[in-house]
Protein backbone atom coordinates (compact mmCIF):
# COMPACT_ATOMS: atom_id res chain seq x y z
CA UNK A 1 0.00 0.00 0.00
CA UNK A 2 1.39 3.41 -0.99
CA UNK A 3 1.95 5.93 1.81
CA UNK A 4 -0.44 8.86 1.10
CA UNK A 5 1.93 11.23 2.94
CA UNK A 6 5.01 12.60 1.18
CA UNK A 7 8.50 11.39 2.15
CA UNK A 8 10.06 13.15 5.12
CA UNK A 9 13.02 14.18 2.96
CA UNK A 10 13.39 14.34 -0.81
CA UNK A 11 16.52 15.56 -2.54
CA UNK A 12 16.81 16.19 -6.29
CA UNK A 13 20.02 16.94 -8.22
CA UNK A 14 21.87 18.28 -5.16
CA UNK A 15 25.24 19.94 -5.72
CA UNK A 16 27.52 21.13 -2.94
CA UNK A 17 30.91 22.82 -3.30
CA UNK A 18 33.49 24.25 -0.95
CA UNK A 19 35.04 26.87 -3.18
CA UNK A 20 36.43 25.03 -6.23
CA UNK A 21 35.97 21.59 -4.59
CA UNK A 22 32.71 19.96 -5.66
CA UNK A 23 31.71 17.45 -2.97
CA UNK A 24 28.21 16.50 -4.16
CA UNK A 25 27.70 16.24 -7.91
CA UNK A 26 23.99 15.82 -8.47
CA UNK A 27 22.54 13.53 -5.80
CA UNK A 28 18.95 12.28 -5.61
CA UNK A 29 17.68 10.70 -2.39
CA UNK A 30 14.34 9.90 -0.74
CA UNK A 31 13.74 9.09 2.93
CA UNK A 32 10.14 7.79 3.16
CA UNK A 33 8.26 8.00 6.42
CA UNK A 34 9.11 5.09 8.72
CA UNK A 35 12.10 3.95 6.65
CA UNK A 36 15.81 3.76 7.48
CA UNK A 37 18.18 4.96 4.75
CA UNK A 38 21.89 4.28 5.24
CA UNK A 39 24.63 6.22 3.46
CA UNK A 40 27.86 4.29 2.95
CA UNK A 41 31.09 5.03 1.12
CA UNK A 42 34.74 5.89 1.61
CA UNK A 43 35.92 8.97 3.49
CA UNK A 44 35.46 12.01 1.28
CA UNK A 45 32.63 10.47 -0.74
CA UNK A 46 30.15 13.12 0.46
CA UNK A 47 28.09 11.12 3.00
CA UNK A 48 28.31 13.53 5.95
CA UNK A 49 27.99 16.54 3.66
CA UNK A 50 24.77 15.13 2.23
CA UNK A 51 23.43 14.54 5.73
CA UNK A 52 24.27 18.09 6.79
CA UNK A 53 22.59 19.48 3.66
CA UNK A 54 19.41 17.57 4.62
CA UNK A 55 18.84 19.70 7.72
CA UNK A 56 20.37 22.85 6.22
CA UNK A 57 23.51 22.90 8.34
CA UNK A 58 25.23 23.29 4.97
CA UNK A 59 24.04 25.38 2.04
CA UNK A 60 23.89 23.61 -1.31
CA UNK A 61 24.57 25.39 -4.60
CA UNK A 62 22.05 23.66 -6.83
CA UNK A 63 19.14 21.26 -6.56
CA UNK A 64 15.97 20.89 -4.55
CA UNK A 65 15.35 19.81 -0.96
CA UNK A 66 11.81 19.04 0.19
CA UNK A 67 10.74 18.43 3.78
CA UNK A 68 7.43 16.53 3.94
CA UNK A 69 6.66 17.73 0.43
CA UNK A 70 7.48 21.39 1.16
CA UNK A 71 10.38 22.75 -0.90
CA UNK A 72 13.09 24.77 0.81
CA UNK A 73 12.94 28.35 -0.42
CA UNK A 74 16.25 29.83 -1.62
CA UNK A 75 17.64 33.20 -2.53
CA UNK A 76 20.71 33.79 -4.68
CA UNK A 77 22.47 31.28 -6.91
CA UNK A 78 25.59 29.13 -6.85
CA UNK A 79 27.98 29.86 -4.01
CA UNK A 80 25.72 32.78 -3.03
CA UNK A 81 22.61 30.58 -2.59
CA UNK A 82 21.15 30.54 0.92
CA UNK A 83 17.79 29.60 2.46
CA UNK A 84 15.39 32.53 2.10
CA UNK A 85 13.11 31.84 5.08
CA UNK A 86 14.70 31.65 8.54
CA UNK A 87 11.47 30.44 10.12
CA UNK A 88 11.31 27.58 7.63
CA UNK A 89 14.92 26.62 8.39
CA UNK A 90 14.22 26.57 12.13
CA UNK A 91 11.11 24.45 11.63
CA UNK A 92 12.96 21.93 9.47
CA UNK A 93 15.94 21.71 11.80
CA UNK A 94 13.80 21.14 14.88
CA UNK A 95 12.07 18.28 13.05
CA UNK A 96 15.30 16.63 11.88
CA UNK A 97 17.28 15.84 15.03
CA UNK A 98 20.94 15.11 14.40
CA UNK A 99 23.20 12.78 16.39
CA UNK A 100 26.86 13.59 15.83
CA UNK A 101 29.97 11.44 15.96
CA UNK A 102 31.40 13.37 18.91
CA UNK A 103 28.24 13.52 21.08
CA UNK A 104 28.30 17.35 21.44
CA UNK A 105 26.85 17.29 24.96
CA UNK A 106 27.12 20.45 27.07
CA UNK A 107 29.76 19.69 29.68
CA UNK A 108 28.39 22.12 32.30
CA UNK A 109 24.92 20.51 32.30
CA UNK A 110 23.77 17.20 33.74
CA UNK A 111 22.60 14.52 31.35
CA UNK A 112 18.98 15.30 32.21
CA UNK A 113 19.55 19.02 31.59
CA UNK A 114 21.21 18.23 28.24
CA UNK A 115 18.18 16.23 27.12
CA UNK A 116 15.69 18.86 28.32
CA UNK A 117 17.43 22.02 27.09
CA UNK A 118 16.23 22.31 23.48
CA UNK A 119 12.57 21.29 23.98
CA UNK A 120 12.27 23.86 26.79
CA UNK A 121 14.27 26.76 25.31
CA UNK A 122 13.71 26.24 21.56
CA UNK A 123 10.24 24.72 21.44
CA UNK A 124 8.91 26.36 24.61
CA UNK A 125 7.43 23.15 25.98
CA UNK A 126 6.48 23.07 29.69
CA UNK A 127 9.44 22.10 31.85
CA UNK A 128 7.59 19.44 33.88
CA UNK A 129 6.28 17.78 30.72
CA UNK A 130 9.75 17.78 29.15
CA UNK A 131 11.39 16.40 32.29
CA UNK A 132 8.98 13.46 32.35
CA UNK A 133 9.66 12.78 28.67
CA UNK A 134 13.43 13.15 29.13
CA UNK A 135 13.55 10.72 32.05
CA UNK A 136 11.49 8.19 30.10
CA UNK A 137 13.87 8.50 27.14
CA UNK A 138 16.95 8.07 29.33
CA UNK A 139 15.34 4.90 30.66
CA UNK A 140 14.63 3.85 27.07
CA UNK A 141 18.29 4.11 26.07
CA UNK A 142 19.42 2.39 29.25
CA UNK A 143 20.96 5.24 31.25
CA UNK A 144 18.09 6.39 33.44
CA UNK A 145 20.36 6.09 36.46
CA UNK A 146 22.76 8.67 34.95
CA UNK A 147 20.27 11.56 34.78
CA UNK A 148 22.09 13.58 37.45
CA UNK A 149 25.59 12.84 36.15
CA UNK A 150 27.71 15.16 34.00
CA UNK A 151 29.00 14.07 30.57
CA UNK A 152 32.60 13.70 31.79
CA UNK A 153 31.42 11.07 34.27
CA UNK A 154 30.02 8.81 31.50
CA UNK A 155 31.66 6.44 29.05
CA UNK A 156 31.59 7.28 25.35
CA UNK A 157 28.80 4.79 24.76
CA UNK A 158 26.72 6.30 27.55
CA UNK A 159 27.33 9.82 26.22
CA UNK A 160 26.20 8.79 22.74
CA UNK A 161 23.06 7.19 24.16
CA UNK A 162 22.40 10.45 26.02
CA UNK A 163 22.82 12.29 22.71
CA UNK A 164 20.23 9.96 21.13
CA UNK A 165 17.82 10.63 24.02
CA UNK A 166 18.38 14.36 23.51
CA UNK A 167 17.54 14.01 19.80
CA UNK A 168 14.41 11.98 20.57
CA UNK A 169 13.22 14.50 23.14
CA UNK A 170 12.61 16.99 20.32
CA UNK A 171 10.00 14.53 18.97
CA UNK A 172 11.42 14.91 15.46
CA UNK A 173 10.01 13.67 12.18
CA UNK A 174 13.36 11.99 11.47
CA UNK A 175 16.68 11.21 13.14
CA UNK A 176 19.94 11.91 11.32
CA UNK A 177 22.97 9.93 12.51
CA UNK A 178 26.46 11.00 11.42
CA UNK A 179 28.83 8.08 12.11
CA UNK A 180 27.30 7.54 15.58
CA UNK A 181 29.61 4.67 16.55
CA UNK A 182 32.93 5.55 14.91
CA UNK A 183 34.37 7.28 18.00
CA UNK A 184 33.69 4.26 20.22
CA UNK A 185 35.62 1.09 20.95
CA UNK A 186 33.88 -2.15 19.88
CA UNK A 187 32.32 -2.95 23.26
CA UNK A 188 30.81 0.51 23.69
CA UNK A 189 29.82 0.58 20.03
CA UNK A 190 27.46 -2.34 20.61
CA UNK A 191 25.58 -0.39 23.30
CA UNK A 192 24.73 2.28 20.74
CA UNK A 193 24.03 -0.20 17.93
CA UNK A 194 21.45 -1.89 20.17
CA UNK A 195 19.63 1.43 20.67
CA UNK A 196 19.69 2.26 16.94
CA UNK A 197 18.31 -1.19 16.08
CA UNK A 198 15.51 -0.73 18.62
CA UNK A 199 14.60 2.63 17.06
CA UNK A 200 14.55 1.05 13.61
CA UNK A 201 12.24 -1.70 14.91
CA UNK A 202 9.85 1.03 16.11
CA UNK A 203 9.52 2.28 12.53
CA UNK A 204 11.26 5.61 13.05
CA UNK A 205 12.43 7.54 10.02
CA UNK A 206 16.23 7.66 10.05
CA UNK A 207 19.10 8.58 7.78
CA UNK A 208 22.28 6.91 8.94
CA UNK A 209 25.83 7.66 7.81
CA UNK A 210 27.86 4.69 8.96
CA UNK A 211 31.10 2.77 8.45
CA UNK A 212 29.48 -0.30 10.03
CA UNK A 213 28.24 -2.46 7.17
CA UNK A 214 26.63 -4.96 9.53
CA UNK A 215 24.57 -2.20 11.12
CA UNK A 216 23.57 -0.85 7.70
CA UNK A 217 22.54 -4.35 6.60
CA UNK A 218 20.57 -5.02 9.79
CA UNK A 219 18.55 -1.80 10.12
CA UNK A 220 18.17 -0.32 6.63
CA UNK A 221 15.28 -0.40 4.23
CA UNK A 222 17.48 1.23 1.59
CA UNK A 223 21.26 1.68 1.28
CA UNK A 224 22.97 4.37 -0.80
CA UNK A 225 26.62 3.92 -1.82
CA UNK A 226 28.28 7.25 -2.54
CA UNK A 227 31.52 7.49 -4.50
CA UNK A 228 33.25 10.79 -5.24
CA UNK A 229 30.09 12.81 -4.73
CA UNK A 230 27.75 10.68 -6.80
CA UNK A 231 25.46 7.75 -6.07
CA UNK A 232 27.30 4.79 -7.52
CA UNK A 233 24.74 2.20 -6.48
CA UNK A 234 21.67 1.93 -4.24
CA UNK A 235 19.02 -0.56 -3.27
CA UNK A 236 17.70 -2.84 -0.52
CA UNK A 237 20.49 -4.08 1.77
CA UNK A 238 20.03 -7.78 0.93
CA UNK A 239 20.56 -6.99 -2.76
CA UNK A 240 23.27 -4.35 -2.38
CA UNK A 241 25.49 -6.31 -0.01
CA UNK A 242 24.98 -9.77 -1.50
CA UNK A 243 25.00 -8.92 -5.19
CA UNK A 244 26.82 -5.62 -5.83
CA UNK A 245 26.59 -4.61 -9.47
CA UNK A 246 29.56 -2.24 -9.70
CA UNK A 247 33.29 -2.86 -9.29
CA UNK A 248 33.59 0.17 -6.99
CA UNK A 249 31.04 -1.20 -4.53
CA UNK A 250 32.62 -4.67 -4.65
CA UNK A 251 36.02 -3.13 -3.87
CA UNK A 252 34.56 -1.04 -1.06
CA UNK A 253 32.83 -4.02 0.56
CA UNK A 254 36.00 -6.11 0.35
CA UNK A 255 37.94 -3.30 2.03
CA UNK A 256 35.44 -3.07 4.89
CA UNK A 257 35.31 -6.79 5.65
CA UNK A 258 36.69 -7.71 9.11
CA UNK A 259 40.27 -8.97 9.00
Amino acid sequence: MTDPLPPVIQIHDLHKSYGPLEVLKGVDMIAPRGHVVSLIGSSGSGKSTLLRCCNLLEDSQQGEILFEGEPVRWRGTGLHRHPADKAQVMRIRTNLSMVFQQFNLWSHMTILQNVMEAPVTVLGHPKAEVEARARALLDKVGIGDKAGAYPAMLSGGQQQRAAIARALCMEPRALLFDEPTSALDPELEQEVVKVIKALADEGRTMILVTHDMRLAADVSDHVVFLHQGRIEEEGPPDVLFRSPRTDRLRQFLRATEPA
